[in-house]
């Protein structure tokens, strides 16, 4: 993963500064995968997050990542949700360089380590939220993440057989689903916490519609890696209870099969414990869609 600097970074906080006025302070926000995350104070007090878009392969795509945001986050504007209001948009970096989307800065923090029955719940309810919104014509279909590029059993695998049978899941038809708006990448570190709530969530670059239980999947498979497969059945029931819908195992295989690097690109899973966690759960999913198939 590269960055690639801007010109003359100046230009960023001078193109913000004209929409929320001259920049006094400047703090680099944490957690950040594709972009750097820059978090604004102007002379007001007021405060924003500034996302430059600099780091490829998202940076090449920069253009069609920040304009999603910034008009998912205008679709979204009073529904309820605790989202940041987009204030300016640069998709294409003439002003700034690289691809920017200036936001007003949600409060509270990341916290991953976060697995309590409440608060996957309220991960939970967020999530079925996002899911009952009425989206606007202009969001794009799903797009799998586990391309058949990505079908080669991992290195570190104990499991040759395992894979190879995800792999041919994969190669089938999806199950039915109805479409339904979905975040696309929701999970902990997309999810903000003050307090002992719920204060934001974020990273809207991936909005599509598509199987609900894909954005499940992709919590799911986040809290295994983190936290386990109990951490994770926890959150898909309080997600079952609280929408009523069925689960989908497919969809949590192609989850992790996405979470394979494409050639070329370094391991997403590299700790040991995690690469064991990862495997028994992608067996146990298996075995869940076995089961189903039979019926």
């Amino acid at each position: 993963m590269t960055s690639v600097p801007n010109a003359d970074p100046r230009a960023a906080l001078a193109w913000a500064a004209e929409t929320i006025g001259p920049v006094t302070g400047v703090r680099r926000l944490s957690g950040g995968w594709t972009s750097t995350m820059l978090a604004l104070t102007a002379t007001d007090g007021e405060a924003s997050v500034l996302r430059l878009m600099n780091r490829e392969p998202w940076r090449s795509h920069g253009p069609a990542l920040t304009a999603r945001e910034h008009l998912t986050l205008e679709m979204l504007a009073g529904s309820g949700l605790p989202i940041a209001t987009s204030l300016a948009l640069d998709a294409d970096g003439r002003h700034c360089g690289d691809p920017a989307h200036l936001m007003s800065l949600l409060p509270g923090s990341v916290q991953v380590r976060r697995h309590d029955d409440d608060s996957l719940a309220g991960l939970a309810d967020l999530l079925a939220s996002i899911h009952e919104t009425e989206p606007s014509p202009a969001v794009r279909p799903y797009e799998s993440w586990a391309f058949e590029a990505k079908y080669r059993v991992p290195s570190w695998a104990t499991d040759a057989v395992t894979w190879e049978a995800a792999f041919d899941v994969l190669r089938s038809e999806p199950p039915a689903f109805a479409p339904t708006f979905i975040h696309r990448d929701f999970q902990p570190r997309n999810v903000l916490w003050d307090g002992g709530g719920i204060s934001g969530v974020v990273d809207w670059v991936e909005t599509s519609i598509g199987p609900a239980w894909l954005d499940v999947a992709h919590c799911l498979t986040s809290l295994v890696l983190w936290h386990g497969s109990d951490a994770a059945d926890a959150f898909a029931a309080a997600y079952v209870d609280r929408t009523g819908r069925a689960p989908q195992p497919y969809f949590e295989v192609m989850d992790l099969v996405a979470f394979l690097p494409a050639p070329g690109r370094q391991e997403y899973v590299v700790d040991p414990e995690e690469r064991v966690r990862f495997e028994a759960r992608l067996a146990t999913v298996l075995g869940r869609l076995s089961r189903r198939t039979e019926r």
